[in-house]
C-alpha cells in the first residue's frame, strides 16, 4: 500500500517578523487617525470661535441685573463682520448695530479688554443725562434694564455731559480717563454731547457701577465684536474670581469652583437671552 502524502497548505508560510511588524504599523496607522482627528476638530474650534460664536464670562457688575458677575455666555459673532486672524481683513457686516443692544467690543484704551455694554447712541445722535435720566435726540428714553445703586446724584455719572468749564474739576479718583477729558469738549454741544460718526455711545446697565464712554469715551463700531447670545453657565463668585492676578490665585479660584460647582452654579439662569 502506498503512504499517502499530505497535500500542500494553500496558507503562505508565515514570517515571524511580519507577525511583530503588524501590531506596529496598527499602532501607527491609529495615531494618524488620532492626529488627523484631532485636527479636524482643533479646525473647526478654530473656525467657530473666529467667524462664528466665542465663549466669554462676565467679570464685573457694570450690566447688573441684566448679566450678572460670572455668567459665562455665547456671543454670536457672524452679525458684525468677523475679522480674518493675525490680518486686518474684515468680512462683511451682515447688519449694523442698533440703539438699545448689548454688545461686546475692543476696549478703545487697551484693545486686548473686551467690554460689554448697552448701545446707547449711534453716529450723530445727541446724548444727554439729566438727573439718572437719558436723553436721546431730546426724548427721554424708557430705560426699565437700568439699575441704580446709590440715592447720591453725581455729576458726570448722573449728569452728564458736564460744563465744558468743570471738565478740569472732576476729581481722577471718579474714573475719568485723562485722555477723554481732554478731548470730550469737543462733542459738548447746547443740547448735550453729539457721537462722532463712525462711533458708538455705551453705557453699562448698572450705571452706579459702569465705566463706560461717560469716562472713556466713544467706542469704533470696527472695535465690536459681537453680542451675547446665551449664558451657557453661571456661577455665584465675585470679581476675584474671574480676574486673578497671579497663577496661585488661578489655581485656587479653580479649585474653588470643582469644590462649589453645584452650590454655587445658578441653574436657573442656563440658557437665558439677551
Amino acid at each position: 500500500m502506498e503512504s499517502l502524502e499530505p497535500l500542500p497548505s494553500s496558507q503562505p508560510a508565515q514570517n515571524p517578523q511580519q507577525d511583530a511588524a503588524a501590531p506596529e504599523k496598527r499602532k501607527g496607522e491609529s495615531l494618524k487617525e488620532l492626529a488627523r482627528s484631532l485636527s479636524i476638530v482643533l479646525i473647526c474650534v478654530l473656525f467657530i470661535r473666529t467667524f462664528v460664536a466665542e465663549a466669554t464670562v462676565i467679570p464685573t457688575g457694570s450690566m447688573e441685573q441684566t448679566i450678572l458677575i460670572g455668567d459665562h455666555v455665547f456671543l454670536n459673532k457672524l452679525l458684525y463682520g468677523p475679522r480674518l486672524p493675525f490680518t486686518d481683513i474684515r468680512f462683511p457686516a451682515v447688519r449694523s448695530v442698533n440703539r438699545g443692544e448689548i454688545v461686546a467690543f475692543h476696549y478703545p484704551r487697551n484693545p486686548s479688554v473686551l467690554f460689554v455694554k448697552r448701545t446707547i447712541g449711534l453716529g450723530g445722535d445727541i446724548v444727554k443725562i439729566e438727573k439718572r435720566k437719558v436723553y436721546l435726540n431730546g426724548k427721554l428714553l424708557d430705560e426699565p434694564y437700568a439699575h441704580f445703586q446709590f440715592s447720591t446724584v453725581l455729576p458726570l455719572r448722573d449728569n452728564f455731559p458736564p460744563e465744558v468749564s468743570e471738565i478740569e474739576r472732576l476729581p481722577a479718583a471718579w474714573g475719568l480717563d485723562p485722555a477723554w477729558a481732554r478731548e470730550m469738549s469737543r462733542y459738548i454741544e447746547k443740547d448735550g454731547m453729539r457721537v462722532p460718526p463712525g462711533y458708538l455711545f455705551v453705557m453699562g446697565d448698572n450705571r452706579d457701577n459702569s465705566q463706560d464712554s461717560r469716562y472713556w469715551g466713544f467706542v469704533p463700531v470696527e472695535a465690536v465684536v459681537g453680542e451675547p447670545l446665551f449664558v451657557y453657565w453661571s456661577y455665584d463668585a465675585p470679581t476675584p474670581y474671574w480676574t486673578p492676578g497671579s497663577i496661585e490665585e488661578f489655581a485656587r479660584t479653580k479649585l474653588s469652583i470643582a469644590w462649589h460647582f453645584l452650590s454655587r452654579t445658578r441653574w436657573s439662569r442656563t440658557g437665558k437671552t439677551f
